[in-house]
């Protein structure tokens, strides 16, 4: 029998948020390609192109919470042909949790980050719910040995570890560098600007570097942004420190392939996207721990702890070094594989 499995997901590329919305999105191109699997996907209807075998749902405005309430309904009715359903992270509970109990059939939920992962202080109501999906799901994905020790210590779950894939870029050759003025080295990060990624740290660090001709081109936007801008000028760095902003999908190739050096500072990296997509532009990259790092071989990356000190050597170790070892790809072709393994395992086939 071919595994039938209803997914829910939350954004789609191009309409992406973060590394689970890109996940979700390659694993259906695999399966949507795929004989030995059916499976179909859920999303918000702002977020879901239009095709075969994507469901999008309108949610209205409000939090994540309250919009994916309103999408329980469907994703429940849609799951009444469906051998599993397969939810991602804190949101899909509600989803998950009812469509299980109404058709008795297995509750897959995968764990990309945890809530502590991405909150300095982690609001109770996702804890709550996160602890809620480890008591109550048939069974628990992690994207990496890091999360599933994060889910074990926190709330008592073992986790099936499988790792995300390794996403690319094609540079277009623009010279990023140029177009900026840079004159010297470029040092390149891009994520949400939240507590959790520790850029205060990274910036802290450009003072303590042993030379003075490199530059941080720092990308993405977030709450924090305004405060970051003002201790760059609190620090005097201003010539040093370059706020882009938003950098849209096809952009980022040319400055991954621009930088001398990418700098993932993140005091939580459950995987590591950036840090992979940074490797396939052939750029050295300095990281705290994460995800990514499990699956590359020793040398890929410069590791170092969260804070100024231990970035800013390694950053030095990085530009006095060459370019990064060879490595061998980890293809969402071999996820979507051991996903389908996976589903025939906890099915009984």
């Amino acid at each position: 029998m071919v595994p039938n499995v209803l997914m829910l997901g939350w954004g789609f590329p191009p309409n992406v948020s973060g590394g689970l919305d890109t996940a979700v999105g390659e694993l259906f191109e695999e399966f949507d390609a795929r004989s030995d699997v059916e499976v179909d996907l859920v999303l918000p209807a702002e977020y879901a192109p239009d095709r075969e075998g994507i469901h999008g749902v309108p949610t209205g405005e409000g939090g994540v919470r309250d919009r994916i309430n309103r999408l329980t309904g469907e994703f429940v009715e849609f799951a009444a042909d469906a051998d599993a359903v397969h939810t991602h992270d804190w949101f899909g509970y509600g989803p998950g949790s009812r469509a299980q109990g109404t058709h008795d059939i297995p509750w897959v939920t995968t764990f990309h980050s945890l809530s502590s992962d991405r909150n300095r202080n982690p609001p109770d109501q996702e804890v709550e719910t996160e602890q809620r999906i480890v008591d109550r799901a048939d069974h628990l994905v992690s994207v990496s040995e890091l999360v599933g020790r994060n889910v074990r210590a926190e709330y008592g779950g073992d986790s099936t570890v499988i790792y995300n894939g390794f996403s690319s870029v094609e540079p277009t050759g623009r010279d990023i560098e140029a177009e900026l003025g840079i004159d010297g080295e470029m040092l390149f990060f891009i994520g949400r600007h939240t507590h959790q990624k520790g850029i205060d740290h990274l910036i802290h660090a450009m003072g303590k570097l042993r030379r003075d001709d490199v530059t941080l081109v720092v990308g993405g936007t977030g709450h924090l942004t305004d405060r970051l801008q003002t201790f760059v000028e609190l620090l005097d760095i201003e010539e040093r420190v370059e706020f882009v902003g938003y950098v849209p999908e096809p952009e980022l190739g040319d400055y991954y392939a621009s930088a001398d050096v990418f700098v993932s500072p993140s005091l939580s990296e459950p995987f590591g996207i950036t840090i992979v997509e940074a490797l396939s532009a052939g750029t050295r990259v300095v990281a705290c721990e994460s995800g990514a790092a499990e699956v590359l071989p020793e040398g890929c990356i410069v590791e170092v702890e969260p804070d100024s000190g231990s970035i800013a050597d390694g950053i030095d170790e990085a530009l006095a070094a060459g370019p990064p070892p060879d490595y061998e790809e980890r293809t969402w072709e071999t996820v979507a594989d051991e996903h389908v393994e996976f589903y025939r395992d906890i099915l009984g086939e």
